[in-house]
């Protein structure tokens, strides 16, 4: 009972954990950033310190599940190595220098919308209009769109809060970020979304095709290195010094988003992708926001405005709704599993009492009998033969 347990809560488990490793590094990839790091060189440090973490374990623990390597496949590697590690990641740090750390947590809530409209596209989601949870569904992800637009637009007065009165962030002292910025920046953050969503779904189709999970990551992380460099070099041409890198924040971020982030968030989320499907997966991004609110205002020193909570607290309440009526499709899935699976037991059932019917007869046919005139031990199926034979004198 305990393990059935478990088995439930780990996906739950699992995604949490994600989180909490996406605040961290919100935190101190926005850090690393206002100390003047690139975020191209950001990308590509990452995916190689996550290379070479991951490789060993995926040579090693996938050597007897993973699948011949193909063209096919390989032109989606190529595909998923150049939507999140390149596209997505350098416009999502792009973003979050015209914004903040919260900011870029909070816009990022869309995503599970996204990828639900694109799963739905590519019939990885059941959407039937007629049904409840299916409207839920697309009542949520409109209100996940309003909530970003809100928290985009509107900013409103300022939540001082104990820890952050008297103390200025690296924004503020560059007069803020304003509209033109906040607009610039949510551009770039949806525009990485949406890359991200492409990835997550072509991950879970990829996955059917190539079902090791360590490997995959691993190739992900390699090829995006090779491609982040070259678009580094292509767009920071002329300036090597950007690639020097000593003991401080920005060797901090790049270990911690390569280790946590790229090696260990792709595997984590190719698992649980398999079985709660990509969905899921991005459901529970708002938790990632609280927390870097909470770490952004002690570390970074951001403050928080009233129209971005509002907001935020809208596209919560759209994302929720989302996920109501997802965990709904996945219990009735299972029932109907369960359904299905029932009459299959039943055969298997009758099955085994009739092969014990059978057996018995067949026991009781070649049992044997004593003939007690000659005191001889007869097998029946003899004994059947000779009283039908004619009798000769």
């Amino acid at each position: 009972m305990q393990k059935i347990t478990f088995d439930r809560i780990k996906p739950f488990l699992a995604v949490v954990f994600l989180q909490f490793g996406f605040a961290g590094m919100s935190v101190l990839s926005k850090a690393a950033l206002n100390h003047g790091m690139s975020n191209y060189v950001l990308v590509v440090y990452r995916h190689v310190v996550a290379t070479l973490v991951i490789a060993p374990f995926a040579v090693i623990l996938d050597k007897k599940v993973r699948p011949k390597m193909t063209v096919p496949i390989f032109t989606k590697l190529l595909v998923l190595s150049l939507l999140e590690p390149v596209i997505d990641q350098n416009l999502y740090f792009l973003g979050m220098k015209y914004t903040t750390a919260t900011f870029a947590a909070a816009l990022i809530n869309v995503l599970p919308a996204i990828t639900f409209l694109m799963a739905w596209l590519l019939r990885l989601e059941k959407v039937k209009l007629k049904s409840i949870r299916s409207q839920a569904k697309v009542v949520g992800t409109l209100a996940t769109v309003a909530g970003a637009m809100v928290i985009t637009l509107a900013k409103g007065p300022v939540l001082e809060l104990i820890w952050t009165k008297g103390k200025t962030n690296h924004d503020q002292q560059n007069n803020g970020t304003n509209l033109h910025h906040s607009i610039k920046g949510a551009i770039m953050i949806t525009i990485g979304c949406f890359s991200w969503a492409c990835f997550v779904n072509l991950q879970a189709i990829t996955l059917k095709s190539y079902p090791a999970e360590l490997s995959l990551t691993a190739w992900i992380c390699l090829l995006g290195s090779i491609e982040g460099t070259i678009l580094a070099l292509v767009m920071e041409r002329g300036k090597a010094a950007i690639w020097a890198i000593g003991w401080d924040v920005k060797l901090l971020a790049a270990l911690y988003s390569g280790i946590i982030c790229s090696g260990l968030t792709y595997y984590i989320q190719g698992v649980v992708m398999q079985e709660r499907g990509p969905v899921f997966v991005t459901a529970f991004n708002p938790l990632c926001m609280v927390i870097v609110a909470i770490m952004g205002s002690f570390v970074l020193a951001e403050k928080l405005y009233l129209g971005r909570i509002l907001g935020a607290i809208i596209l919560v309440a759209g994302l929720y709704l989302v996920v109501w009526g997802k965990s709904k499709d996945y219990k009735s899935s299972t029932s109907s599993i369960d359904e299905k699976t029932a009459p299959d037991k039943q055969i298997i059932q009758a099955g085994s009492t009739g092969n014990k019917k059978s057996n018995h007869e067949s026991t009781a046919k070649n049992s044997i009998t004593i003939d007690m005139s000659g005191g001889e031990i007869v097998p029946r199926d003899e004994q059947v033969h000779e009283q039908r034979s004619p009798i000769t004198v």
